[in-house]
């Protein structure tokens, strides 16, 4: 059996590296346990967080988990530690334990994911079902819509993107969203509503940035305050953070339980 409290404190324990992006592991953790699951189609119940099927193509060479890689290494060696873990459970319960260590919700989490070493073609869902940054408010209604999300859902899931920033040699924008990169906060919505974003000015793939030139938003993050239906959400998420720390901890929560099958009881 796993110890899970043990565990908990393991991925405490590498949260900080002087090392990684703004000295911190924490937003790579939350964004991993948010690709392996968002994968998820309610249409015939493929992908998801069960199987860890990130590691099998074609879903390890979607261009959106570029550098994922590098998170799966990380926990790698609290998988040897803790050998009872499947990387399924291990995945996702670092993504709750990262949030709630940079001061964000504790979402709910159940065991009794399982691993799919050798997965069958129809068990690895194929590339195109995570985000496509590029795109606007249609598409990503398509893609959360698929999963059972309505829009509230969208937009609280999207106010991760107060963690971490872009990496041009991953994803090709670059940047991060807020001054507060390892603070989960409502600071991406508060940006997102007040401050005057404008087209960058590069090479690079269409992006956006405040008066500084510092921060960035992508074009689907632009999509939420261009909408007449997600903006009063992004407003009211920006007013009130609690409410967002609420609606946020119950999406990101069915985020990790889509497509798990389990064979006994949540422990």
């Amino acid at each position: 059996m796993t110890d899970w409290f043990a565990l908990e404190q393991d991925i405490k324990g590498i949260l900080k590296n002087p090392q990684w992006d703004d000295g911190s592991v924490g937003p790579v953790l939350v964004r991993l346990a948010w690709h392996a699951s968002g994968t998820y189609s309610k249409k015939d119940g493929s992908g998801g967080s069960d199987g860890a099927t990130m590691r099998h193509a074609p879903e390890s060479t979607d261009g959106a988990n570029a550098g994922l890689e590098k998170a799966r290494a990380l926990l790698e060696p609290l998988k040897k530690k803790h050998t009872s873990v499947s990387r399924a459970d291990l995945w996702t319960f670092a993504g709750v334990i990262a949030i709630e260590s940079m001061g964000g919700p504790r979402a709910p989490w159940f065991p009794g994911r399982t691993d799919k070493e050798k997965p069958k073609t129809n068990e690895v869902p194929p590339n195109g079902r995570l985000p496509d940054a590029a795109q606007g408010a249609s598409h990503i209604r398509d893609i959360f819509y698929r999963m059972g999300f309505n829009d509230r859902d969208i937009v609280a899931l999207s106010g991760a993107h107060t963690l971490g920033r872009c990496h041009a040699d991953r994803s090709g924008y670059v940047g991060p969203w807020t001054n507060t990169p390892t603070r989960f906060s409502n600071q991406y919505f508060k940006l997102l509503a007040k401050e005057k974003w404008t087209k960058k000015v590069w090479s690079g793939p269409e992006q956006y940035e405040d008066p500084s030139g510092e921060l960035m938003m992508l074009p689907t993050d632009m999509a939420l305050i261009w909408d007449a239906k997600f903006k009063p959400i992004v407003e009211e998420y920006a007013e009130d953070k609690d409410l967002f720390f609420k609606d946020f901890s119950a999406a990101f929560g069915k985020l990790l339980e889509l497509g798990v099958k389990r064979t006994a009881a949540k422990l």
